[in-house]
């Protein structure tokens, strides 16, 4: 290298020598800019905060949950200076709810939910979620509350008048006709009810807000309006947008799990985080409905591919949605019970077709199909069922096609026989010998055939004859005079 440079140097082609030296000055200038001119502006957007913003719009169940905890990991990782929860859900799962919380609780980076905007509403799940955030904002126009847990099977704990387990267990003093027996009984059909209850407390206490109206909230489904949730202490602020609670929420001192943050949203940037493709799918395959059909897809295309084996498309697409169905129904809310008698409806169906039940079957895997697709889903939160009149609809056409494919089995009975030898029953052959040792011979379909006379008449050769059975390899014939 140093030969080549003394070279360059000494020659005539010290020009060029100067001219790539130059070049490579320039280049090395350039580079020292761009990198400082990028430094600047990574430590100009380091000193500017900024305010993810995640949204909740609809039911809350497993891809919200998957989405909001992925959100307030990556704004801790950004150090972004606050979360925002743009917020409008009717409920949702409990489970789903608690995961949420327990992010939303142990946080490195305050959060603040948001009902909003005007016209949304923070039901049943979502009041907790506002209870549990650093901040509580609600949108003019909107509305919380109705926190009342819907359990597994649908229907409501049992709450006599609202009452705790001791003031059930005081009332019950002063009737002698109840019993410990009873008491116990009752309290226990209420440990759902006591649970929620004390779970939203603690939120509240902790948080500083309002607890005797979040139990009311819980056990008899108290609602409130934004004005009336910010008289009675359980929000912290009515906003009517995002900006808007920025500018109110500015300077205030948040207290995390393991420090306290200092609001300064001068000049913080919204950074809205949209859900992943992997959310999105998510998403979309614990919809009840489409998993419900994706179920259906999936029996029978392996249905399909067992009456037609080698046909491999039915079978292909069949066994992907079923996995993708029941996927889907193990983190979702499902009836064992309701799934296992559709699987028992899809199975008497594939056995009609193979056990002369004259329909039996048929009908009753009907039957069964419709009752375990009513109970499949095992609650009765908003956005977790599947329509009676997609249920409804599947019944009727897997009932039109069922019964169309009796009617064209049926139908096929009355066809005469096209193989084997009793397709020769009906059809006319001639005489081709009346006097060899074999007695009567018929020629019929390309072969002789033995025949025997059902009527008294005199057959010669060329005679046409009708043939009425057979038995054996003997045809019982009788002249076509007489066949009428």
């Amino acid at each position: 290298m140093l030969s080549m440079i003394y070279y360059l140097t000494m020659t005539k082609d010290s020009l060029l020598f100067t001219k790539i030296a130059f070049g490579m000055l320039l280049a090395v200038i350039g580079l020292l800019y761009f990198s400082t001119s990028v430094s600047a502006q990574s430590n100009s957007n380091q000193s500017t905060p900024s305010v993810v913003v995640l949204s909740i719009d609809g039911a809350i169940g497993p891809a919200t949950r998957d989405y909001i905890i992925d959100g307030i990991e990556q704004a801790e990782q950004q150090r972004a200076a606050l979360v925002l929860i743009q917020m409008d859900t009717p409920g949702g799962l409990s489970a789903s709810m608690r995961d949420m919380i327990k992010k939303i609780l142990n946080s490195e980076v305050p959060i603040a939910t948001w009902v909003g905007p005007s016209g949304s509403r923070a039901a049943s799940a979502g009041t907790y979620l506002l209870y549990a955030s650093h901040i509580a904002a609600m949108a003019p126009a909107t509305n919380l509350g109705a926190a009342t847990p819907v359990p597994i099977g649908g229907q409501k704990p049992p709450t006599p008048a609202g009452k705790t387990y001791e003031e059930l267990k005081e009332a019950t003093k002063d009737k002698e006709e109840k019993d410990d027996a009873e008491v116990t009984e009752q309290a226990s059909g209420n440990k759902a009810l006591e649970d929620s209850v004390a779970y939203i407390r603690a939120l509240a206490e902790q948080k500083g807000r309002n607890a005797d109206w979040a139990e009311q909230a819980v056990r008899h489904a108290a609602t409130l309006t934004a004005d009336q949730a910010l008289a009675k202490n359980v929000i912290d602020y009515v906003a009517g947008n995002e900006q808007d609670l920025l500018n109110q929420i500015n300077g205030q001192t948040i207290a995390l799990a393991n420090s306290e943050v200092t609001l300064a949203l001068d000049r913080a940037s919204l950074e809205t985080i949209e859900p992943s493709i992997k959310n999105k799918i998510l998403a979309t395959i614990t919809n009840p409905s489409l998993a419900y059909i994706l179920l259906l897809i999936g029996v029978y295309g392996l249905i399909l591919e067992g009456y037609n084996p080698g046909a491999l498309v039915p079978g292909v697409i069949g066994g992907i949605c079923l996995l993708v169905a029941l996927y889907a129904f193990q983190i979702l809310p499902v009836n064992f019970a309701g799934l296992a008698l559709i699987f028992l409806g899809f199975a008497l169906i594939a056995v009609e077709f193979f056990v002369p039940s004259f329909g039996i079957l048929g009908i009753g895997g009907i039957v069964s199909l419709t009752f375990g697709s009513v109970i499949l889903m095992d609650t009765d939160v908003p956005g977790f069922g599947i329509p009676m009149s997609l249920i409804i609809s599947i019944a009727l056409t897997a009932g039109v096609l069922f019964a169309g494919i009796m009617y064209y089995l049926a139908g096929s009975f009355k066809k005469p026989v096209v193989s084997g030898s009793e397709s020769l029953v009906g059809q006319t052959g001639k005489v081709v010998s009346n006097h060899d040792e074999h007695g009567l011979r018929v020629h019929l379909d390309g072969e002789n055939w033995r025949a025997e006379a059902t009527t008294k008449h005199h057959y010669d050769i060329g005679d046409t004859v009708l043939v009425e059975r057979i038995d054996g390899l003997t045809l019982y014939v009788k002249h076509l005079e007489n066949a009428s």
